[in-house]
């Protein structure tokens, strides 16, 4: 999971409370930022999971090389050591 869909999430519950709560209170002008932001919301956090599909993750920016295992060392050596 990546950030976008973690922020899209955050921002999707925030605008879905806000939106009821000023449902309640009776603040049409209120209600609609609340509903635009939940919108905005769903926006990112399916922008995430695209991101995932593709298998762009924001989170692994710099991720390390594959460690060499000891098997692959020892077959280069004796690569080297029979020329083939």
């Amino acid at each position: 999971m990546n950030k976008d869909r973690i922020k899209g999430k955050a921002k999707d519950i925030a605008g879905r409370i806000e939106r009821q709560a000023e449902e309640w209170t009776g603040d049409p002008k209120k209600q609609v930022e609340g509903a635009a932001k939940q919108v905005e919301g769903k926006a990112q956090n399916a922008w995430g999971k695209a991101k995932d599909a593709l298998g762009k993750d924001d989170s692994k920016q710099n991720p390390k090389p594959p460690r060499r295992s000891d098997e692959d060392v020892e077959e280069e050596e004796e690569t080297r050591e029979t020329g083939s």
